[in-house]
């Protein structure tokens, strides 16, 4: 798939969790950040949109800790850029 599929493919996931709030601290994260991400950090993204939406948003927060696999730099950025967009 090229990279114009796959970042629509990714922000329309990150927009439609069925979490409101995930909804929103990921589909705001995609708008800014995802056509910026290298392909690796893509792969990242995919892969915490896999994950279920209540564990992912307690990643973020930090209210429980990620999981080895998911504890890399892109998930920082993500629990970073939720504080700089919160009223």
């Amino acid at each position: 798939m090229d990279k114009e599929t796959r970042l629509k493919r990714l922000s329309y996931r990150a927009h439609h969790r069925g979490f409101r709030e995930a909804d929103i601290v990921l589909g705001s994260f995609a708008d800014r950040e995802l056509s910026g991400l290298s392909p690796a950090e893509l792969d990242q993204f995919e892969a915490l949109l896999a994950e279920d939406d209540h564990e992912l948003y307690g990643w973020i927060l930090g209210r429980a800790p990620a999981p080895a696999e998911h504890d890399h730099a892109l998930l920082a950025r993500l629990r970073n850029s939720l504080g700089k967009h919160l009223p």
